[in-house]
């Protein structure tokens, strides 16, 4: 007969300790945070919140689906990690800093920062550019390593292994 183990509900006292803290200091910052103006605050990540499961979500999903049959369609499977990886890095920096890219919010960031902002909207699209490259190179080298890829790369590799 086997025994039934229950999980341990209690981690060792380092980690009981390190959350005690990540808590109080996430409680600090959200009282400093709400502040003043926190409804405004809780209502924009409200909002964000909804706006990101409601629409969002749903773009990716298409964006992705759209991505894999397009690729598989020209029998490029393998291609699909060196275009979604760049590309959510570059959409999650367009999303973080899309108030600054869009050039919305320049004077809020010169009162709050004392500094003129930056082209925000140049360094995305060069970081993005950036980022792609990189990825091409991977994919590149990866393709030169294995002996060409494709079919005639992999044949040599199970010629090689035989």
């Amino acid at each position: 007969m086997r025994r039934l183990e229950l999980p341990v509900l209690i981690g060792n006292p380092l980690q009981i300790l390190l959350l005690a803290c990540s808590f109080a200091l996430a409680g600090y910052a959200g009282v400093r945070l709400l502040d003043g103006a926190w409804f405004e605050i809780a209502l924009w990540f409200v909002g964000a919140a909804v706006v990101h499961d409601l629409v969002l979500v749903p773009l990716y999903g298409a964006a992705d689906q759209t991505l894999l049959r397009t690729l598989e369609a020209a029998d490029r499977r393998t291609w699909i990690p060196y275009v979604r990886v760049p590309a959510a890095l570059s959409l999650l920096l367009l999303l973080v800093w899309f108030p600054l890219i869009t050039g919305r919010v320049t004077h809020r960031y010169t009162g709050a920062t004392g500094h003129s902002p930056a082209d925000f909207a140049t360094r995305w699209l060069l970081l993005t550019a950036a980022l792609f490259g990189a990825s091409a190179m991977v994919f590149a080298i990866g393709r030169w390593r294995s002996g060409g890829g494709g079919a005639e790369g992999v044949s040599r590799r199970h010629s090689r292994e035989l």
